[in-house]
């Protein structure tokens, strides 16, 4: 006896396993692409060495900045929406 239910089952469970993470995957995503809407600038320090002369070694610490728009944050958000849709539909 073949039992159909069996056979349909794993296929099944894969299926909703897969929406729930796109579904978490597309949140996370939302949620980064409010923080970059919200963050739109970000400084980071690196240790330059100015002189090394034998022992004697003085450095000094550069400050970079890194700068996006908003609409980068609004465009990933957007993605982030459509994998809801896409997860939503299946």
């Amino acid at each position: 006896m073949c039992n159909t239910s069996a056979m349909i089952f794993p296929y099944l469970s894969a299926i909703i396993i897969k929406t729930i993470y796109m579904k978490t995957a597309g949140i996370v995503i939302i949620i980064i692409g409010l923080l970059l809407t919200i963050v739109t600038a970000f400084t980071f320090f690196t240790k330059e060495k100015i002189v090394d002369i034998g022992n004697i070694q003085i450095n000094a610490n550069k400050r970079h900045h890194l700068k996006w728009s908003p609409l980068v944050g609004i465009a990933v958000m957007g993605v982030g929406g459509v994998v809801l849709l896409v997860a939503s539909k299946k």
